[in-house]
């Protein structure tokens, strides 16, 4: 998920949670407003009832009860609150919404009303369909009849429809108007969001153009956080090009070093094949000194072109893999007290520069030598127009993923690699071929790399 999405969401999360807390909050009000009204209207016509009853009993029922409400008055022969909620007190009189129906409470209800003096409470009449369901004050009164003075109760109620209606209809419309402001607010927020990262977007595609040698970036103007962010990557990025750099010269002097020795070398060996008397076998080691001595010269060239260029320039050719294979033998199995074993098709030919592909072989073989290994085996085959060349060994392995070790002077353990450059070297040479480098399994159980180059065929 992408960081302008993860910002919208948690906006728009938010603003869900406040959306919802500000519409709880809105309905608890105007619930509350609403029944405090209802209560007091209820409070206001049951004092203008208790007036009347201190004129007497008989002016009540002259004037009756309010016919807006659901009144009654009750006389209560008995205080028990079981008997009164199944048959209720003793019907004085009732408000003309009423009709035949009689207004009861339950138990405990009954019990807070003759125990308070009052109290406020729910009850519901029966009717077509779902109950009617009033919201009823009850209070004490005194009701004098004739003389004889009577404990009685009042109750006024009011149904509560109206009122759960006005806060269900408040409910869809807030819920419809919190949708609306919350899609708005998601559309508004994605487009702030890519405004505000369009900057770190160019910065992400400025970056992605600098070549392989980094160059500063940009600097935008003004002081924001993108222009912070953009001087700490030219920062980071001055000094990487100073590590370049440094990196640069040294493999140029030491290239230039190097050439020295090796001259020298190749003018001694000149001399001594062309001048001393030898024996079939010193002759032998000297053209292997020679063969190798011109090998390390063009490498130390390589190099150099290297610390120059940042590529390596090849120069393929057709070549029989097996001859490759059995120069790489004779030139390890002299000074090598384990087995080295060839295995590859007589027929079989790559296209590929035979300096660039010895080094690559030669550098595999000399790890596994160092890890180790007592057998080595170089195998070659042909899969679906390509050549596959595997160096298997029986050493310790290989302590890291492929991709760690074929970086540029990462060494790949205390047995295995020596300066850092020989799986760096191996692996862009594969791809310089317009092959690859990989690792493979091998029954020997140590270590197995594996280049697949182009077939001599395919040119």
């Amino acid at each position: 998920m992408t960081l302008r999405s993860r910002i919208t969401l948690l906006t728009a999360g938010l603003l869900l949670v406040t959306l919802l807390v500000l519409g709880l909050a809105l309905e608890g009000l105007l619930r509350g407003f609403l029944y405090r009204s209802l209560r007091q209207e209820l409070l206001e016509a049951s004092n203008q009832v208790v007036r009347l009853l201190n004129l007497g009993g008989q002016t009540l029922l002259e004037a009756g009860l309010p016919a807006s409400l659901y009144a009654e008055l009750q006389l209560l022969p008995e205080e028990n609150p079981a008997l009164l909620a199944r048959e209720g007190g003793i019907s004085l009189q009732k408000s003309p919404t009423l009709g035949s129906q009689r207004l009861l409470l339950k138990e405990a209800d009954y019990r807070t009303l003759l125990e308070r003096g009052e109290a406020w409470a729910y009850a519901e009449l029966p009717r077509e369909g779902p109950p009617l369901k009033l919201l009823v004050y009850a209070r004490r009164v005194e009701v004098n009849l004739g003389g004889t003075v009577w404990q009685g109760a009042l109750l006024v109620g009011k149904p509560v429809e109206s009122l759960e209606s006005t806060l269900s209809q408040f409910a869809r419309i807030y819920a419809g108007t919190a949708l609306l402001v919350l899609l708005l607010s998601i559309l508004l927020a994605r487009s702030l969001v890519a405004r505000a990262l369009e900057p770190l977007e160019w910065v992400a595609r400025r970056a992605e153009a600098i070549t392989a040698r980094p160059e500063p970036l940009p600097e935008p103007e003004g002081r924001d956080e993108v222009a912070t962010l953009v001087r700490a990557l030219n920062g980071m990025l001055s000094r990487m090009q100073e590590a370049f750099l440094a990196q640069t010269r040294f493999l140029q002097d030491a290239s230039h070093e190097l050439r020295t020795p090796i001259t020298a070398i190749l003018g001694h060996v000149g001399y001594l094949l062309r001048r001393t008397p030898l024996t079939e076998a010193q002759r032998e080691s000297l053209e292997i000194v020679k063969r190798e001595a011109e090998r390390m010269g063009k490498l130390v060239s390589d190099l150099l072109e290297l610390s120059q260029s940042g590529t390596w320039r090849i120069e393929p050719v057709p070549l029989r893999v097996l001859d490759l294979l059995e120069e790489i033998r004779e030139e390890f199995a002299p000074g090598f007290a384990g087995e080295i074993r060839v295995e590859a098709d007589p027929g079989l030919y790559l296209l590929g520069d035979p300096y660039r592909l010895h080094q690559v072989l030669a550098n595999l073989v000399t790890n596994a030598i160092k890890a180790k290994a007592q057998r080595i085996t170089l195998k070659a085959f042909g899969v679906e127009g390509r050549v596959v060349v595997q160096v298997e060994d029986d050493g310790e392995g290989l302590p890291l993923p492929l991709e760690a070790l074929a970086q540029p002077f990462r060494q790949g353990g205390p047995n295995r690699g020596s300066a850092g450059l020989g799986l760096y070297t191996a692996k862009r040479v594969a791809e310089a071929h317009g092959g690859r480098l990989l690792t493979c399994k091998t029954p020997l159980g140590g270590a197995c790399l594996r280049l697949e180059l182009p077939s001599a065929k395919e040119l």
